[in-house]
Protein backbone atom coordinates (compact mmCIF):
# COMPACT_ATOMS: atom_id res chain seq x y z
CA UNK A 1 0.00 0.00 0.00
CA UNK A 2 0.87 3.50 -0.62
CA UNK A 3 2.06 5.32 2.23
CA UNK A 4 1.99 9.31 1.10
CA UNK A 5 5.29 11.24 2.75
CA UNK A 6 3.98 14.46 4.41
CA UNK A 7 7.08 17.34 4.33
CA UNK A 8 7.65 17.27 7.94
CA UNK A 9 7.98 14.36 10.39
CA UNK A 10 6.15 17.30 12.48
CA UNK A 11 2.65 16.51 10.63
CA UNK A 12 2.71 12.90 10.77
CA UNK A 13 3.50 13.11 14.60
CA UNK A 14 0.44 15.50 15.33
CA UNK A 15 -1.82 13.43 13.12
CA UNK A 16 -0.61 10.33 15.43
CA UNK A 17 -1.37 12.38 18.40
CA UNK A 18 -4.70 13.83 17.49
CA UNK A 19 -5.98 10.91 16.61
CA UNK A 20 -4.81 9.19 20.09
CA UNK A 21 -6.12 12.28 22.13
CA UNK A 22 -9.44 11.30 20.28
CA UNK A 23 -9.68 7.69 20.83
CA UNK A 24 -8.75 8.26 24.35
CA UNK A 25 -10.94 11.33 25.19
CA UNK A 26 -14.06 10.52 22.73
CA UNK A 27 -13.17 14.00 22.05
CA UNK A 28 -14.96 16.21 19.50
CA UNK A 29 -13.28 18.10 16.94
CA UNK A 30 -14.10 21.24 18.77
CA UNK A 31 -12.76 19.42 21.64
CA UNK A 32 -9.37 18.50 20.29
CA UNK A 33 -8.76 22.02 18.46
CA UNK A 34 -9.20 23.77 21.57
CA UNK A 35 -6.50 21.36 23.23
CA UNK A 36 -3.53 21.14 20.27
CA UNK A 37 -4.16 25.24 19.49
CA UNK A 38 -5.16 24.59 16.06
CA UNK A 39 -8.11 25.04 13.49
CA UNK A 40 -10.94 23.05 13.77
CA UNK A 41 -10.49 22.61 10.01
CA UNK A 42 -6.92 21.43 10.44
CA UNK A 43 -7.90 18.81 13.05
CA UNK A 44 -10.91 17.72 10.93
CA UNK A 45 -8.43 16.77 7.95
CA UNK A 46 -6.28 14.83 10.20
CA UNK A 47 -8.57 12.46 11.33
CA UNK A 48 -10.58 12.30 8.12
CA UNK A 49 -8.37 11.71 5.50
CA UNK A 50 -4.09 12.02 6.77
CA UNK A 51 -4.67 9.46 9.22
CA UNK A 52 -6.25 6.98 6.79
CA UNK A 53 -2.46 7.28 4.71
CA UNK A 54 -0.35 6.72 8.00
CA UNK A 55 -2.84 4.12 10.30
CA UNK A 56 -5.38 2.67 8.57
CA UNK A 57 -6.33 0.87 11.99
CA UNK A 58 -7.04 3.80 13.75
CA UNK A 59 -8.54 5.54 10.96
CA UNK A 60 -11.85 3.08 11.31
CA UNK A 61 -11.45 3.26 15.34
CA UNK A 62 -11.46 7.16 14.96
CA UNK A 63 -14.14 7.25 12.27
CA UNK A 64 -16.61 5.42 14.90
CA UNK A 65 -15.80 7.77 17.60
CA UNK A 66 -16.29 10.90 15.27
CA UNK A 67 -19.87 9.34 13.96
CA UNK A 68 -20.94 8.71 17.36
CA UNK A 69 -20.29 12.43 18.23
CA UNK A 70 -22.31 13.35 15.24
CA UNK A 71 -25.11 11.33 16.67
CA UNK A 72 -25.47 12.87 20.02
CA UNK A 73 -24.51 16.56 18.49
CA UNK A 74 -27.96 17.74 18.64
CA UNK A 75 -28.41 16.52 21.96
CA UNK A 76 -25.79 18.60 23.13
CA UNK A 77 -26.88 21.39 21.67
CA UNK A 78 -30.18 21.09 22.86
CA UNK A 79 -28.63 20.56 26.32
CA UNK A 80 -26.50 23.99 26.18
CA UNK A 81 -29.97 26.04 25.02
CA UNK A 82 -31.88 24.86 28.10
CA UNK A 83 -28.96 25.70 30.70
CA UNK A 84 -28.72 29.17 29.06
CA UNK A 85 -32.62 29.98 29.31
CA UNK A 86 -32.15 28.29 32.88
CA UNK A 87 -29.72 30.64 34.10
CA UNK A 88 -31.25 33.50 32.26
CA UNK A 89 -34.24 32.44 34.47
CA UNK A 90 -32.13 32.17 38.05
CA UNK A 91 -30.92 35.47 36.98
CA UNK A 92 -34.60 37.43 36.68
CA UNK A 93 -33.07 38.26 33.43
CA UNK A 94 -35.84 38.37 30.40
CA UNK A 95 -34.36 37.06 27.18
CA UNK A 96 -34.86 40.46 24.87
CA UNK A 97 -35.89 39.85 20.67
CA UNK A 98 -33.05 39.71 18.43
CA UNK A 99 -30.53 38.50 21.41
CA UNK A 100 -28.88 37.55 24.72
Amino acid sequence: MYKKKYKSKQVEKRVLNVVNYVLDNKATIRETAKFFGVSKSTIHKDVTERIFELNPRKAIEVEKVLLFNKSERHLRGARATKLKFLMLREMGNKVIQGGV
